[in-house]
């Protein structure tokens, strides 16, 4: 068996590998990176008898063979769909929006195997919901759930792992629950924040202040942190202008893919100009705090009160 699992949603991917691998002992799970290891290897893997069970599992990240990319290995990966191992659960996957339908290889594995791409967008509510399966939690509290930890997947199973490992055979979540066992994530906080700034809405934006303060975040983190974001949102914002992708823009920027997106989607209200006199200002504030001619306690609300 072979599948290809391509897109640019990485947890639904990585879902759907633990759901493939599900009934398969760890023993027979073999990972590779094709970005680092040589391909020949895999597939001598993949057309290899598993030692310890009737199924093996062999999975290869990064087939950009079946991409626009020109790749020495498809002359091999075409051979071995010629002549598949019914014992090995082969796993391709390409984090890549499409795929290159044109190419021989991708026709065949299309033809043999199985392909499944991973572009839509994750519906958080019912990531939620299937995550604390068998779990009672209402509609709101699973607002409230979100409106602390952000959309983030990866942040999203981990944020509820750990609830889950607190509350033991109780399975009841209840808003204390969250509140008390979730960290709540100060990015989101930092958008409203961006927001309020960029909208002259001072009495907003002090409050929100003056609550991640009393949430014991220090002023010149949230300097940094807000710095940060105003430059991935100007510089996604530029280069999305020059014709490139989300995902073009992730790889320039070493960035992961979801952050280019929230940055694009947060940027669009926003002048090129404006962003880049915000993160001109934010410099000035944490040169002035770090060098001790800001006070950093009133350093950030000077900056909210311009």
């Amino acid at each position: 068996m072979v599948y290809l699992l391509y897109g640019t949603k990485i947890f639904q991917i990585e879902e759907e590998i633990k759901n493939l691998c599900k009934n398969i002992d760890e023993m027979n799970i073999s990972k590779y990176d094709l970005n680092n290891d040589i391909f020949s290897l895999i597939i001598e893997d993949a057309q290899t008898v598993s030692l310890f069970g009737d199924k093996k599992v062999v999975i290869a990240d990064n087939a950009n063979m079946f991409t626009g990319i020109t790749s020495k290995d498809s002359e091999l990966m075409e051979k071995y769909l010629n002549n598949i191992n019914e014992n090995t659960i082969l796993i391709l996957t390409v984090h890549n929006d499409k795929l290159d339908s044109r190419k021989k290889i991708t026709k065949l594995i299309n033809k043999v195997g199985t392909v499944k791409a991973f572009n839509d967008e994750l519906d958080t509510n019912s990531l939620v919901r299937r995550l604390f399966k068998d779990y009672n939690i209402d509609y709101k509290t699973i607002q409230l759930f979100l409106n602390r930890v952000g959309t983030n997947p990866l942040i999203i199973q981990s944020e509820i792992n750990k609830i889950k490992i607190y509350k033991g055979n109780d399975k009841n979540i209840t808003d204390e629950d969250i509140i008390k066992l979730t960290t709540k994530l100060i990015e989101i906080d930092i958008f409203k924040l961006i927001d309020y700034i960029v909208k002259k809405d001072r009495e907003k934006a002090l409050e929100l202040y003056y609550e991640m303060l009393k949430m014991n975040e220090e002023p010149i983190k949230i300097v940094v942190i807000l710095a940060n974001q105003f430059r991935i949102m100007y510089q996604s914002k530029e280069l999305l202008k020059k014709g490139y992708s989300e995902k073009d823009i992730a790889s320039i920027l070493k960035i992961h893919p979801y952050r280019v997106k929230l940055a694009i989607q947060n940027s669009r209200n926003y002048t090129s100009e404006m962003l880049l006199k915000q993160l001109n200002n934010l410099a000035d504030i944490d040169i002035g705090i770090k060098t001790g001619t800001l006070n950093k306690n009133l350093a950030l609300e000077l900056f909210i009160l311009k």
